[in-house]
């Protein structure tokens, strides 16, 4: 595999419409020649991914025309004039793979990518294969968003690389498997877990990105209100019982779990953890990675723990009845139990405990607090205007026109991708256990009957929190609605 072989495709993606082609003789094979001359950004861009040494200049349309053919048949003179087929996916052999995955021109790309997906403040990056693209896909702020369009035939070299970062099988391409990459960039330390999926046009690779830096966000950064927060912080100082995060995925219970244990932690209690998959390593806690595949269950994780003398257990999820079971057994015996489920709001995770099987009684007895959270894109402070709410926005938020209510909405600019929105901040609802709700859950009543007397108690919904924080100028109606609206 030669290293023009390589270039050739990433030279037509980055600067296709501008007409570039190499140059034709050898020792101006670093030259690139196009109709317009691109801008300094677009040439950085080219110089990051091949190497510095590129020089550029300006060629006819015929000139353009002749180079590219002329590439095409020294590249690999069985094709015909019009075929791009440099990539196709036929190496079967470990070290091809593996020489193929090492050439600079591809580990300048992946990186670059990666960077592209750091400065995006990216959580996810997607490599899809299609039938003529591989698409590169950032979920920022929860919102997918496309960065990169690549020619198909590089996506068995960056799919190569992608897994011999994470050293997983690299000639394996049938079967899903699951990695780790940790990747320095510049002064940043990333961890990204990495999946592989087999697809009808290649594998799909999903990398989660895990930052660092991010376990330093304190229960004051996630956005709670200050009500909320300080009924919070109390019951985390409680001795025993147990406190479930709910939500669906990617709605930061995880984040809230690690900030709650960085807040509690300290040399005179032990916390042990069970995660799937352990995120982030934190200082001075004793975390367990769940393996199904060698039968490490979570159950089965905290029969070992319990045994440990722990004063707080954080289970990553509870998904059966005897992970719920053990979980239970331990608040009841003296332990601070966290833990997470999936459900729309509070009161929905009584009935699913309820669903797996858990006894009303034992459900009332340990549960101290369920506290419901989402995630919603925060306006961009540097483009944002203050506006009227419409009569439109407020008839689908629910709400009677008020010529008051003043939202602030953000017009796009670079700092935020031009998308009028920068970061996330949590909306969140806490259900507080209290006698009459204990006695509710004990004898059965379904989740509205619960959630109904939180209310009278002076539980603030999901909703009216995000309604709070539009009036704030921090949301928009339509985060709002796309969030809450299964509510």
């Amino acid at each position: 595999m030669t290293h023009e072989a390589i270039t050739l495709p990433i030279f037509s993606q980055l600067l296709e419409p501008q007409g570039v082609a190499p140059a034709q003789d050898y020792e101006e094979s670093r030259t690139l020649i196009y109709h317009t001359l691109p801008d300094l950004q677009q040439r950085a861009k080219v110089r990051f991914i091949v190497g510095d040494l590129i020089r550029f200049k300006l060629g006819t349309d015929d000139e353009v025309k002749r180079l590219v053919k002329y590439w095409r048949a020294k590249l690999s003179p069985q094709m015909d004039s019009t075929d791009e087929d440099i990539f196709v996916s036929g190496f079967e052999d470990d070290a091809e793979l593996m020489d193929l995955a090492s050439e600079a021109p591809i580990i300048r790309l992946v990186n670059h990518l990666f960077a592209r997906a750091l400065d995006l403040s990216s959580s996810d990056i997607h490599f899809e294969p299609t039938e003529t693209h591989l698409d590169v896909r950032c979920r920022v702020d929860g919102i997918m968003t496309r960065i990169e369009r690549l020619p198909v035939k590089i996506h068995t070299a960056v799919a190569s690389r992608l897994k011999l970062m994470a050293r997983l099988d690299i000639g394996e391409k049938r079967l899903p498997q699951d990695g780790r990459i940790n990747y320095q960039l510049g002064d940043k330390q990333l961890d990204m877990r990495v999946s592989t999926l087999p697809g009808v046009h290649g594998e799909s690779i999903v990398l989660r990105i895990l930052d660092r830096s991010d376990t330093a966000v304190s229960l004051q950064q996630l956005g709670m209100p200050a009500k909320i927060l300080q009924q919070y912080q109390k019951l985390i100082t409680q001795p025993h019982g147990m406190i479930l995060i709910t939500g669906p995925t990617g709605s930061g219970k995880t984040t809230t779990l690690y900030a709650t244990l960085e807040k509690i932690s300290n040399e005179k209690q032990k916390i042990i953890t069970v995660e799937d998959p352990v995120e982030y390593q934190l200082e001075g806690i004793t975390q367990i990675q769940a393996n199904a595949s060698i039968g490490l269950s979570f159950a089965k994780g905290l029969r070992s723990i319990v045994r440990q003398d722990p004063d707080i257990l954080m289970i990553g999820e509870i998904r059966d009845h005897e992970t719920a079971e053990i979980a239970i057994e331990s608040a009841l015996t003296g332990h601070l139990v966290f833990s997470t489920l999936h459900t729309n709001d509070a009161a929905g995770a009584v009935t699913r405990l309820q669903d797996m099987g858990v006894e009303g009684y034992l459900i009332s007895s340990s549960l101290l607090a369920i506290q419901a959270q989402r995630l919603v894109r925060r306006v961009c402070t540097d483009c944002s205007e203050t506006i009227a709410l419409s009569e439109d926005e407020a008839t689908v938020l629910e709400m009677e026109k008020d010529s008051s209510f003043e939202i602030r909405r953000g017009h796009g600019c670079e700092l935020c991708g031009n998308t009028g929105y920068r970061g996330r901040i949590g909306l969140y609802e806490l259900l507080v256990m209290s006698d009459a709700i204990r006695h509710h859950i004990a004898t059965g009543a379904d989740a509205n009957v619960i959630r109904e007397q939180a209310i009278r108690e002076g539980m603030k919904t999901l909703r009216e929190d995000a309604l709070d924080k539009l009036r704030a100028g921090v949301t928009t109606p339509e985060e709002i609605v796309r969030v809450t609206r299964s509510i």
